[in-house]
């Protein structure tokens, strides 16, 4: 099995046939060292350039360093209201899609009315599941009734600022962490 692979018979064979006497020996060995070197060349010339430096990363915040919880709790109402008016946005464009399919479907010769029923049969009952889900998580959460939450926001408002005007005391402030 070795003998199969002996390189010498091989390289004998090539001293051989190099040896015999040709005219274009030189430049056929030459041009085939050139090719072969050429080649390798390229081949380990290759360069690979090294990925850029991660970017920095600089949190900027929207927010006041110094925000005492009665400014928190008025932006999140702030925030709360335009939320409110993105869905009143939101509803009045949805109505107008509807009145041109309502218009689109009677021109077309079908049941706009019946179809209108359906579909808002269908609207109550996903709101009424999503309206479910939200009284469940926040039951679950511990949090007032979904209309008490203003009103329990203000107060709670209120309270930490009286209570921040009277007389500090001895007794452990309660965290809302704890």
């Amino acid at each position: 099995m070795i003998s199969r692979f002996n390189p010498t018979s091989g390289a004998m064979d090539f001293w051989q046939e190099f040896k015999k006497p040709t005219p274009y020996r030189w430049p056929i060995l030459g041009v085939s060292g050139l090719m072969t070197f050429g080649l390798m060349y390229l081949f380990t010339g290759e360069s690979v350039i090294v990925p850029p430096a991660p970017p920095k990363v600089t949190y900027i915040s929207s927010f006041a360093a110094g925000r005492d919880e009665a400014e928190i709790i008025a932006s999140n109402i702030e925030n709360q209201k335009n939320q409110e008016a993105v869905a009143v946005l939101l509803e009045r464009t949805e109505e107008r899609k509807r009145e041109l399919y309502r218009t689109l479907g009677r021109a077309s010769g079908m049941d706009v009315d019946e179809i209108e029923r359906e579909a808002d049969k269908e609207r109550a009952a996903i709101k009424a599941a999503e309206d479910a889900r939200k009284v469940e998580a926040r039951r679950r959460a511990g949090l007032p009734e979904e209309g008490s939450t203003e009103a329990a926001l203000k107060s709670r408002v209120s309270g930490q600022a009286a209570a921040l005007e009277t007389e500090p005391t001895d007794a452990p402030v309660a965290t809302p962490g704890q």
